[in-house]
């Protein structure tokens, strides 16, 4: 028998078709009064629609949230938040608006409301990851994690198709390095493989019909479950290994998660072998890494960090930041292997290679 130990996070989740309906009486729910929306530019006028319909709840708009939540970006938004007199936070988007919401309640405790638009998954997590000159910190806490989440599947229809693959593929990587995190319990390895699945039949359909509301739903679904597994448990090599290359050679997020997956499954494989047969299953496939592998190339996934911008010459720096200060992970972390890996990695050679 495994012996565990299982903290359920302290989130409201509000989820179906509609239910930005519902952020209003959300905010007067909460005891909140004056909310600062936040955003990315590219959501600027959805951000703006919403402030609208929320009349004097809404006490003002920041829309530069960036990727990797740079603190220069969080400091501009702080001057906000006291301009306004702000009460709460309302993060509208993906990773970069949630992450600045996080960013903010470490500085503030405000209440958040994350509302997202993506299947990033850190919108129910008590992770934050900040970068500040060019080295991403990431860190655990409470504190970062948003009270209230309004998942609303009708935000997604919209989403670019290949954003939805990345961020979807991204999603999956929470739940896989569940399945051999240090502290990984029954329940949420149970969810992980649910995860796992729905994104895995979601995305292809998705890919086939971006329109596809049924397919837009089980993604968001499954979007939820991964980023309960990532704030549940641990976090191991893959996600060691995306925050400092991400963050050192500015990469998108989501891509780069999508790249550095297979690899880091077969890199972990035989360490963990149940891991490894849960994601078969999951995908359909005779073992983990070629089930991921499989899944990339029908999804038309990006699949080398040479691709992202990523230069050759960064291998070597990449593995001596992915080597410092290591997250625990069921395979030694050994800097010759890890720098096997990010060579791979970056020229898209088969992930088999590392098995």
């Amino acid at each position: 028998m495994q012996s565990f130990v299982y903290n359920a996070l302290p989130s409201r989740v509000i989820f179906g078709s509609g239910t930005i309906s519902r952020l209003k009486s959300e905010i007067e729910r909460a005891g909140c009064q004056r909310a600062l929306l936040l955003s990315t530019p590219e959501q600027a006028d959805s951000l703006n629609k919403i402030a609208q319909s929320l009349g004097p709840l809404a006490a003002g708009t920041f829309t530069q949230a960036a990727m990797h939540t740079p603190n220069g970006v969080t400091e501009r938004a702080l001057s906000q938040v006291l301009e306004c007199s702000a009460d709460c936070t309302i993060s509208f988007g993906g990773g970069s608006s949630t992450g600045l919401g996080k960013a903010i309640a470490l500085r503030t405790d405000l209440t958040q409301i994350a509302v997202p638009t993506t299947y990033a998954g850190s919108e129910v997590t008590p992770i934050i990851g900040e970068t500040k000159d060019g080295v991403k910190v990431t860190q655990r806490t409470l504190k970062v994690l948003p009270e209230i989440v309004i998942y609303d599947v009708d935000f997604t229809v919209s989403l670019p198709q290949r954003l939805s693959v990345t961020s979807g593929t991204n999603a999956i990587a929470h739940a896989v390095e569940a399945l051999y995190a240090e502290d990984r319990n029954p329940v949420i390895s149970m969810m992980a493989e649910q995860a796992i699945g729905a994104m895995g039949r979601a995305l292809p359909e998705i890919v086939a019909n971006p329109k596809d509301r049924e397919a837009r739903a089980e993604a968001l679904y499954g979007a939820w479950l991964c980023g309960v597994c990532l704030g549940s448990v641990g976090m191991a090599l893959h996600h060691k290994l995306c925050h400092v290359i991400g963050g050192a050679f500015d990469l998108p997020h989501a891509d780069t998660h999508t790249v550095i997956l297979p690899y880091a499954m077969a890199y972990n494989a035989k360490a963990a072998p149940d891991a490894d047969a849960a994601v078969a299953r999951a995908l359909g496939g005779s073992d983990g890494t070629s089930a991921l592998v499989n899944l990339a190339e029908r999804l038309g996934s990006p699949r080398s960090l040479k691709s992202l911008g990523m230069p050759e010459a960064g291998i070597d720096r990449a593995a001596d930041l992915a080597v410092q200060n290591p997250y625990w992970n069921p395979r030694p972390i050994e800097r010759a292997a890890v720098r096997a890996l990010i060579a791979a990695a970056w020229a898209g050679d088969t992930p088999k290679a590392l098995g």
